[in-house]
């Protein structure tokens, strides 16, 4: 059995159904999986005529057997006349936000099996009445999820963050001992259950230049992240740090690591952004729903033109469908080693 995977339609007035659409019939995705797309009907097919897309899309039935074209769970929330690309509207977020809604309640159903959203814009979102930082905490308030952690990864690099879409001014705060230890936790287990590593290695940065010089630039290596790698260690984790951002991947000391834990967000971006843009992905590691997701954004500045690359849509898609059939297989490797 192909896992059934949804694909939401992101911001439509950026290229959120453009790559969700190219992703759906990428012939690498239709082999592995039945993508369902997630969004209003005449949104995505009015996409699909505009920009030329070879497909035949239908409504969906469920149980989703032997779907003639490509199946659309109709949101039935938005008309094509609506679509002002570039700009950011409150029509576009409503749309982005139930169809993130639906394919949660696909997957809670097991209608679906896992979820690819596409790019949205947050001030969109907001405008809608979505009032989260970003759309893996609403997946994770929707699928009840209590422990989870955001992490980007690509065939060169794994980063998971220890704190997501803040400010820079509000990081210091937020990145307590307790937090780093709870996200390297879910991180340490998804590289387990996930990837099938017994054994994860994990490097944590520090957050200040030089990793705080021994106080000199920062405490928060001395008061924050050096005691939580030790109780880290104290339980059995192979953890090491903190390092230097800067000089740990210049060195490429990352390469003899699983993973990399950063402390915000553009620390652990940038390097991977810089070794696979537009393959990289984003997966919500802990939540009760297999989540994926593209690495980029709404890119508004060419909407509806058609250049928009699919690449990274289709990897979180391949991404996903690979975490779906462990599930469906039961295949999930036992988790082995330390427990908090």
């Amino acid at each position: 059995m192909k896992p059934i995977i949804c694909l939401t339609i992101g911001d439509f007035n950026g290229i959120g159904p453009e790559v969700a659409l190219k992703a759906a019939v990428h012939h690498e995705v239709r082999r592995i999986c039945t993508p369902l797309l997630v969004g209003p009907l005449n949104v995505f097919d009015h996409v699909r005529k505009s920009l030329r897309i070879k497909a035949s899309l239908a409504k969906a039935a469920f149980p989703l057997v032997n779907a003639s074209g490509l199946p659309v769970h109709d949101v039935g929330d938005g008309i094509w006349a609506d679509v002002e690309y570039g700009k950011i509207t409150k029509a576009a977020g409503r749309s982005a936000g139930v169809a993130i809604e639906q394919a949660v309640a696909l997957c809670q159903r097991r209608e679906a099996h896992a979820m690819v959203t596409a790019p949205v814009s947050k001030e969109a979102l907001n405008m809608a009445g979505f009032t989260f930082p970003g759309q893996t905490e609403m997946i994770a308030l929707l699928s009840r999820s209590q422990r989870f952690a955001m992490v980007l990864l690509s065939d060169k690099l794994r980063v998971g963050l220890v704190t997501t879409h803040l400010p820079i001014r509000e990081v210091p705060a937020s990145m307590t001992k307790q937090r780093i230890i709870e996200k390297a936790d879910v991180l340490y287990k998804s590289l387990q259950t996930q990837f099938g590593i017994r054994a994860p290695r994990l490097a944590v940065l520090g957050l200040n230049p030089h990793a705080g010089e021994h106080g000199l630039l920062g405490e928060e290596e001395r008061t924050q992240i050096a005691p939580a790698v030790e109780e880290l260690q104290g339980k059995g984790f192979d953890v090491r740090g903190p390092f230097p951002a800067d000089g740990f991947f210049a060195a490429g000391t990352h390469k003899t690591f699983d993973a990399v834990l950063a402390m915000y967000h553009d620390q652990g971006l940038i390097p991977l952004k810089l070794m696979a843009f537009e393959r990289g992905v984003n997966f919500s590691a802990g939540l009760q729903v297999i989540r994926t997701s593209p690495d980029h954004g709404t890119a508004f500045d060419i909407a509806g033109k058609g250049k928009a690359n699919a690449q990274s849509m289709i990897e979180a898609t391949k991404l996903a469908a690979r975490f779906a059939r462990l599930v469906l297989a039961r295949k999930t490797p036992t988790e082995e080693g330390p427990t908090l």
